[in-house]
């Protein structure tokens, strides 16, 4: 309370206006002195108001992911359809691969066929002869 006594007779014994301010600038400078931090200090106006800055920073990065994430889910369906399509393709394209590989085989066991019987038939003739001839 002393200071601000003080500061009160130094006012009032003031000659004069310019002598009043020299003593509220020396009054200032010796708050600043004593408090060198109260320049960085928070009102709570401040702390309100970067809150509400906050709050709506939030709202919008909030509201930006939203269309970030529809736009990936929308992104997503399109290539989980792309891929389906893709896959009935390979699929039929398969089944054209595997009835090919069928025909394939069959004429190929045919042909086999063709080749073993009458051999088959050389064989017993051939054995027949032999056994004639003992």
């Amino acid at each position: 309370m002393t200071s601000v006594v003080a500061l009160y007779d130094a006012l009032t014994a003031a000659p004069d206006d310019r002598a009043r301010a020299r003593v509220i600038a020396e009054a200032f400078e010796r708050l600043e002195e004593r408090y060198p931090h109260l320049p960085d200090l928070a009102t709570q106006g401040h702390v309100r108001e970067a809150e509400l800055r906050l709050q709506k920073e939030i709202a919008q990065v909030h509201a930006e992911l939203k269309l970030d994430i529809e736009q990936v889910r929308s992104d997503l369906r399109a290539t989980e359809l792309s891929l389906k399509k893709d896959i009935e393709q390979l699929r039929a394209e398969l089944k054209l691969d595997i009835e090919r590989v069928r025909g394939e085989v069959a004429r190929t066991k045919i042909d086999l066929l063709k080749w073993i019987v009458p051999l088959m038939f050389a064989q017993v003739a051939a054995i027949a002869a032999l056994v004639k001839l003992l």
